[in-house]
């Protein structure tokens, strides 16, 4: 979905995620208008890339989306559409700007209801004080589950694989941690890239030894990075979680063949 309102942060590069399957990649939605002006700055892409590649996992997708109602229903029912586990940060607090558990419940075709276990927790840390307004972070999509939340108690929730955290990266990555050791196993083999630098040589005329290799080489995928400035060059390669080298090594071949000249760059 492309509004002005919601930009798409991709990590596609110059093919699409097609070698990339299903159980292997995660989603990111964050939320929020106070990154969109500029009040804060995200660190949540950051650090799910990294936590979910060290499970062999990867972050294929990433949204940032801001408050408002008719775009995270409208965004949240198509991405709760695909199969693979989403992480959504932001929004889930109790103040009127805090909109996304009633749009996640919408999105989702449930009613929003007052979750007795979340209601509980709520009870307990703020007694009198968690009425009129800290008990409505108890109000969930119904039949949700909850995530634990070690710094507040106060817990996020799951529904249909997207699983809801706090915009507070303290209190999101401990919680997030705790979704994956309980419902996503580790996966064998952690995420390779292999690359080298193309020197002297438009990207255009890369495109058919891409196209080639992308053909022959379907485990991996292919990309390609123009550096500019002072010192250009082309990065070069392929990422994947089996098959890199043997995929670099044709690249080499086609790359001396033509009489295009190269670098290594090592792995990464």
């Amino acid at each position: 979905m492309h509004t002005n309102w919601a930009p798409i942060v991709g990590t596609e590069d110059w093919l699409m995620h097609d070698t990339i399957t299903p159980d292997r990649e995660c989603g990111l939605i964050i939320i929020g208008d106070e990154i969109l002006f500029g009040k804060r700055r995200d660190r949540h892409l950051e650090h799910f890339r990294g936590t979910l590649g060290e499970r062999g996992l990867l972050l294929s997708r990433c949204w940032l989306l801001p408050d408002s109602p008719k775009v995270l229903i409208r965004h949240l029912r198509l991405s709760f559409e695909d199969p693979y586990p989403v992480f959504v940060c932001g929004g889930i607090g109790a103040t009127p700007d805090d909109r996304t558990r009633a749009c996640a419940a919408e999105a989702a075709n449930i009613p929003l209801k007052r979750h007795p276990e979340a209601a509980l927790l709520i009870e307990e840390r703020f007694g009198s004080e968690a009425y009129p307004s800290r008990i409505l972070m108890a109000d969930l999509p119904s039949g949700c589950e909850l995530i634990p939340n070690p710094v507040s108690r106060i817990p996020g929730f799951s529904v249909k694989e997207h699983h809801f955290l706090p915009g507070f990266p303290e209190m999101a990555w401990p919680m997030a941690e705790w979704v994956l050791a309980h419902r996503y196993p580790r996966v064998a083999g952690l995420l390779e890239e292999r690359s080298l630098k193309v020197l002297n040589t438009p990207e255009s005329s890369l495109v058919p030894i891409m196209e080639a290799l992308s053909g022959r080489f379907t485990s991996v995928s292919i990309f390609s990075l123009p550096r500019i400035g002072e010192n250009r060059y082309i990065e070069l390669g392929f990422r994947g979680h089996d098959g890199c080298e043997q995929a670099m090594e044709a690249l080499r071949d086609e790359l001396r063949r033509r009489n295009i000249p190269f670098e290594e760059d090592g792995p990464h």
